[in-house]
């Protein structure tokens, strides 16, 4: 029956795609059949078999090892903290991200990443059909925040169409970045974020490639990695890509306060004027029957459902951290299906940053995203749907 639902929720998660089309004619069904296929193997072979199982826990290991690095450095700023897992969450989790942006930024001037990517989004383009630009941006996106992704790929922005900087956008959205994925570790199964990245490359493309399908000529078609990083020397790599993380960690602590803040009096409101109801709750009653199709276990369906809202009006730590005092309450079913559907960007706050790099890039295509931005929005969030909906069929 599980199973039964589980196919349900795709084919509704595609068929409200596909009333969003505007270019049903054109939408490569072949293309999306291929990705749909990659997603099941890939979430079959990651779950299902001894291998992916031993290659999941050899990356969660990996990340863990960072995670002790960054640490290091963590204890020897702010030592006098009490640095355990009751201690003070901005030194905990969010001071990692600088660590690994580091990371990210060498790799980038080294150019190991930037060809990992080209190479990675060229095989998916000539397997699937998508141009490769979009096929480059949605492997980016696994790595790179929104703005990140998005100015990789700033040179190329004048061949882009209405509908493909759709599909451009939406990647950036629908995925994480890996600068961050260190601190979602800390606080969620590892497996299940890991496993989401993939996934929601995919469905980032499915879903965008059916709402804004596209058509490119050869000669439009080209990527170009040189101008991916600016820095002349690999210290220089170093020093911009931890200002760039503690940008980064200081913009969510920011963004965390003001939203858990924002929660609460909200909450204060509904239940001075209604009683007794919180938004949370309201949200879960909204995203129940969601939750039901996606596989979620039945008595767990209002809790999850009201973390997911609370994820789309807020942002994706606020909901996690929601969810990480559940841990030991939830079916594994319910965890890692939630799980998944937090590993994005998608809630309301990332219209503005996509806007704002947008703008910063081509002030001209700003104006075109501000007008899809809602739009954005839906697709971003289906895609978090089939990405769950998708784990679900294996757990």
């Amino acid at each position: 029956m599980d199973i039964l639902l589980g196919i349900l929720a795709i084919i509704i998660t595609f068929g409200l795609a596909f009333l969003m089309s505007n270019d049903k004619k054109r939408i490569n069904f072949k293309g999306i059949g291929i990705m749909l296929v990659l997603q099941l193997l890939i979430t079959w072979f990651m779950f299902s078999t001894t291998i992916g199982t031993k290659i999941i826990t050899g990356i969660s290991n990996v990340f863990n090892k960072l995670i002790e690095f960054g640490q290091e450095g963590i204890s020897f700023v702010v030592g006098g903290f009490i640095l355990d897992e009751n201690g003070v969450f901005f030194f905990n989790v969010l001071l990692l991200i600088i660590f690994f942006a580091t990371l990210l930024s060498v790799l980038t001037y080294l150019k190991i990443l930037p060809l990992i990517i080209k190479y990675i989004g060229a095989a998916i383009s000539k397997i699937t059909g998508l141009p490769r630009i979009e096929s480059f941006n949605g492997v980016n996106s696994i790595f790179f925040g929104q703005s990140e992704a998005l100015i990789a790929i700033r040179s190329q922005f004048h061949h882009l169409s209405e509908n493909r900087l759709y599909i451009i956008c939406a990647s950036a959205m629908s995925s994480v970045s890996a600068s961050i994925v260190g601190s979602y570790i800390l606080m969620l199964p590892p497996k299940y974020i890991l496993v989401a990245l993939p996934l929601n490359m995919f469905s980032g493309l499915m879903i965008a490639s059916i709402i804004a399908p596209v058509n490119v000529p050869k000669e439009e078609d080209k990527v170009d990695i040189k101008d991916v990083s600016n820095d002349k020397s690999i210290f220089e790599a170093m020093g911009n890509g931890a200002l760039e993380g503690g940008k980064i960690a200081l913009i969510v602590a920011t963004m965390l306060i003001a939203f858990i803040a924002s929660l609460e009096l909200v909450n204060w409101i509904i239940q001075a004027v209604f009683g007794g109801i919180t938004l949370e709750e309201i949200l879960g009653y909204v995203f129940y029957p969601i939750g039901i199709l996606m596989g979620i276990t039945p008595g767990e369906v209002l809790q999850a459902g009201s973390i997911m809202g609370t994820k789309i009006v807020t942002n994706e730590f606020v909901a996690m951290l929601q969810l990480e005092p559940l841990l030991n309450q939830l079916s594994e079913k319910t965890i890692g299906i939630v799980t998944v559907f937090l590993t994005s960007f998608a809630n309301f706050s990332s219209i503005g940053i996509i806007a704002g790099t947008v703008k910063g890039i081509d002030s001209a295509k700003a104006v075109i995203v501000s007008k899809f931005g809602m739009k954005l929005l839906a697709g971003s969030i289906l895609v978090s749907i089939l990405s769950a909906s998708i784990v679900g069929l294996f757990l």
